[in-house]
């Protein structure tokens, strides 16, 4: 299996600092994607889609496969490094976490499309987290969400590394530095 490109994701519950975190690198110059499930919720919102997680959650979750292989596609033509605020393998623990059949096309992109082994994890903060139009879990449902991705993610092969609480200066600079430091290892196939 060829080495992946040099994309770095970034996981965790909802409200955990993920997309301020994604800000910061992409003000410190970095190329990124945003997060697939905020951005299909604001676009089913504004023309009355059913594709939301509390109307139809497999929808939801297609949509999410579909908005993911595109910008797994498009970051190929960005400069690396690639910082996602979340990856194919959350749908996974959407799935999961709803008690939802993962279908084998989704296990099969999750196998196809890779990022760098090292995955960031940013743990439920209750200090910060903060329910929205688009957020409408609790926090016991941001926790639970946390340890689902932690486990989907060991799953398919990829190291977690948890982003400490800290300052958002300070947790963008942990990220690039664990990115420097921490350089890809030889190229392992994903498990099977």
């Amino acid at each position: 299996m060829p080495c992946p490109p040099p994309f770095h994701v970034l996981t965790g519950g909802p409200g955990s600092g993920k997309s301020s975190l994604l800000a910061a690198l992409a003000q410190a110059g970095h190329s990124t994607c945003e997060e697939a499930g905020r951005a299909i919720i604001r676009e089913q919102q504004a023309i009355g889609g059913a594709g939301l997680p509390w109307r139809d959650p497999k929808l939801f979750a297609e949509l999410m496969l579909a908005w993911e292989l595109r910008v797994h596609r498009q970051a190929l033509t960005m400069k690396g490094p690639v910082f996602f605020d979340r990856s194919l393998i959350d749908i996974i623990g959407y799935l999961r976490l709803n008690d939802l059949p993962v279908g084998e096309h989704l296990l099969q992109a999750a196998r196809q499309l890779r990022y760098q082994r090292q995955v960031f994890l940013l743990p439920h903060w209750p200090q910060i987290y903060r329910n929205d139009p688009e957020r409408r879990q609790d926090a016991a449902e941001a926790e639970r969400t946390c340890a689902v991705m932690r486990e989907v993610y060991a799953e398919a092969g990829y190291q977690l590394l948890e982003v400490p609480p800290a300052s958002l200066a300070q947790r963008r600079d942990f990220v690039l530095r664990c990115c420097v430091l921490s350089p890809a290892p030889a190229c392992e196939s994903a498990p099977e």
